[in-house]
């Protein structure tokens, strides 16, 4: 019984990393900020968690580029990306494509839609592939128990 869970590796690296930044910096201004304005005001406890708190949320911002996820088993894929998620049946997918120059892979389905398989990124390299085999892996047997059940 194959199945297949990724996310991908190096951009959620890099989103946390990116994400703690943001929030040190922020952290580091707002503690940094105190007295007199050059404009007659002063910066106050609320201003500096103000700023702490825009901090955060540009961090909470940057890690939704980490969300993408895919989830697969025999009977059905599951694609969630940064905005929106799919639930499809493997019947509804005719290839699982992962095209030469493409920054992720994605599922040709039967209505000539494609739907972008954003867990599955160019950048992660080998565990891209082995995750673009098992999804190809994971269709042909769908198809092969499909024309099974039709004989």
């Amino acid at each position: 019984m194959a199945s297949l869970r990724a996310r991908p590796r190096r951009l959620r690296r890099i989103c946390w990393i990116t994400a703690a930044v943001v929030v040190i910096a922020f952290v580091g201004l707002a503690a940094s900020l105190s007295g007199p304005t050059g404009g007659g005001g002063s910066f106050r406890a609320g201003d500096r968690s103000a700023l702490v708190g825009v901090g955060i949320l540009i961090a909470a911002g940057v890690l939704t580029l980490s969300r993408p996820r895919v989830e697969a088993d025999e009977r059905h894929i599951h694609v969630r990306n940064i905005v929106g998620s799919y639930d499809l049946t493997w019947d509804l997918v005719r290839a699982v494509r992962f095209n030469k120059g493409s920054p992720w892979a994605s599922l040709d389905l039967a209505d000539d839609e494609r739907v972008a398989v954003m867990a599955v990124q160019a950048i992660d390299k080998e565990y891209a592939l082995a995750a673009v085999t098992t999804l190809r892996g994971l269709l042909a047997q769908s198809q092969r128990s499909d024309a099974e059940r039709n004989d």
